[in-house]
């Protein structure tokens, strides 16, 4: 069981960088470039029937350039705790990068064969950031910094190793898969406007919230039309404007790529960081320790008071997590950090740039807004957090009272 759990944590260390590979092979965000004011014209299909031919697309091996352009609405001190800027410069781990992707747009080039082998190279001006995925091999390079990280799950030769392969959603389809496994009973889904994405022809289908007070207006999935592969994802806000999330195929091949297109040897020179050797603390930490330093904020930062208990309020799209801590384990709520002389300055102008206050049943606190995620901390330590609407997320934190 012990060995397993170990397995299970290697694996998920990796699922979010690695999805980056899927959301790129499945998705990647571009200007749609109709053929037509009508696009295309293609046989009519039912949602069922695209659905089952996203299911039964068997299509592993890709190439190709992709766009992502996200637009999550934040001040420009979040941004910079973000990372800002290009994806290239400082440490090569995948983790530090995958924050940098929730802010502006960055164009990379994919490649795929099969659920172990991807490779990822971001494109920033003249330098690059590639993350390759190879066996039980992971590599991220520099340029800019000129550093590789490296990490190798030995425990995972063999049988093991392509169970941990298949639980990293690194293919289109399998993205898409999961996408439309969390719909659920709570999604309207339909078939809308045809579309030409990187070249080739697209029926687009469109999850849209049965339910009110979600911040998802709708997701549109452009599908291929002749193999199933989807080709452009975009999350909608329930408030108009831009894509929150844009991201798709510019252009794509569906060939095998060379074989030589995953191996990866660290340039001379460079510094060279096994995985084992990452997270030891630092001053790349500063940030976070400053977001710990708010009430209820350190338990989803990771900090020490991260134990809170967990609980979802409601379900569907409308879905609000409650966690219990925060207060009750540091000690300060809101107003003793905003009267506090020694807190962090960092910590006081990420409160006072993203923090709305509201009062309410559940007493009083503040309400931290992105166009996708608003999270309410009450003056109590507690936490909740969903894709709903501030008014809708008030609404919640009352009844739970």
């Amino acid at each position: 069981m012990a060995a397993n759990t170990k397995t299970s944590r290697k694996a998920a260390r990796y699922a979010v960088p690695v999805a980056v590979a899927g959301v790129a092979a499945a998705t990647a965000a571009m200007v749609p470039a109709f053929a037509n004011a009508g696009g295309p014209d293609l046989p009519k299909v039912t949602a069922q029937q695209l659905i089952e031919k996203v299911a039964a697309s068997d299509v592993q091996q890709l190439s190709g350039t992709a766009k992502i352009t996200t637009d999550l609405g934040l001040p420009k001190i979040a941004s910079g705790l973000l990372g800002g800027g290009g994806v290239a410069g400082g440490s090569a781990n995948p983790e530090d990068k995958i924050a940098q992707l929730a802010n502006g747009t960055h164009t990379f080039r994919v490649a795929a064969d099969g659920p172990d082998r991807q490779k990822l190279t971001f494109l920033d001006g003249k330098d690059e950031y590639t993350l390759v995925h190879n066996g039980q091999d992971v590599w991220g390079y520099d340029s800019k910094s000129n550093e590789v990280f490296h990490d190798k799950d030995a425990q995972n030769a063999g049988q093991d190793h392509k169970k941990t392969g298949e639980r990293l959603p690194a293919s289109p389809q399998e993205l898409a898969q999961e996408v439309l496994k969390s719909a659920g009973p709570t999604t309207d889904i339909s078939v809308g406007d045809t579309a030409q994405v990187a070249g080739r022809d697209a029926y687009q289908l469109v999850l849209k919230p049965k339910q009110s007070g979600s911040t998802v207006g709708s997701v549109q999935i452009a599908v291929d039309a002749k193999n199933g592969v989807p080709l452009r994802i975009q999350l909608l806000s329930s408030q108009g404007g831009k894509p929150i999330v844009d991201a798709g195929f510019t252009q794509v091949d569906f060939a095998k790529p060379a074989a030589d297109a995953f191996t990866f040897t660290p340039p001379k020179g460079a510094k060279v960081t096994e995985g084992t050797e990452h997270g030891k603390g630092g001053k790349d930490d500063k940030p976070l320790k400053a977001l710990e330093s708010f009430p209820g904020l350190g338990d989803l930062a990771g900090g020490a008071g991260g134990k809170g208990d967990v609980k979802v309020l409601g379900e569907g799209w409308s879905a609000v997590a409650r966690i219990d801590g925060g207060a009750g384990q540091s000690g300060k709520s809101l107003k003793d950090l905003e009267n506090d002389k020694n807190a962090p300055k960092e910590a006081k102008q990420f409160l006072n740039s993203l923090g709305d206050k509201v009062t309410g049943k559940f007493g009083e606190g503040r309400v931290f807004s992105t166009r996708l995620v608003n999270a309410l901390i009450t003056d109590d330590g507690k936490v909740y957090v969903g894709a709903v609407t501030k008014d809708q997320l008030v609404k919640t934190a009352d009844s739970a009272k």
